[in-house]
């Protein structure tokens, strides 16, 4: 058995590559296991203009669900401008829906109500089988 020894007892010039693997393979697992943990948003819906705005579309196919902030007590709501008590909103937007293919609800909120109250809107949206349910924002309603 034959052994070559170096020249003398310096430093050798290789580079140690096996640390840096090790650090790319916890990067690679760390980030695999925080990529499907994303949250997602929730899912807005925005109504869309007219293809063609001097068609007049009939009003009763859009429903529009208004908070309206009523100074320091509780809000107020509105169905298509017509005023509605909290207490019959679920019985309401039943009636509305029960009949119609396309359960597409819009939500309108005054700017000086708490989200809790538009929350409930859309919950009370929902326990009314109401399919989709779009925000609207002052951007959009000036389009209208």
């Amino acid at each position: 058995m034959a052994m070559s020894m170096g020249s003398g007892g310096g430093s050798m010039a290789d580079i140690n590559v096996t640390p840096m693997i090790d650090i790319l393979l916890v990067l690679l697992i760390i980030f695999m296991v925080i990529v499907p943990v994303t949250p997602k948003g929730l899912d807005a819906l925005v109504p869309q203009p007219p293809k063609n705005p001097t068609t007049q579309q009939p009003n009763d196919h859009t429903i529009v669900l208004q908070v309206v902030y009523n100074g320091g007590g509780k809000p107020g709501y509105k169905i298509n401008d017509q005023d509605v008590p909290k207490a019959d909103l679920l019985n309401k937007l039943t009636a509305i829906y029960a009949n119609r293919a396309e359960r597409v609800m819009f939500v309108k909120g005054d700017d000086n109500l708490n989200f809790s109250a538009i929350a409930d809107v859309i919950d009370i949206g929902r326990a009314a089988n109401v399919d989709h349910i779009g925000l609207m924002t002052p951007k959009i309603q000036a389009g209208e």
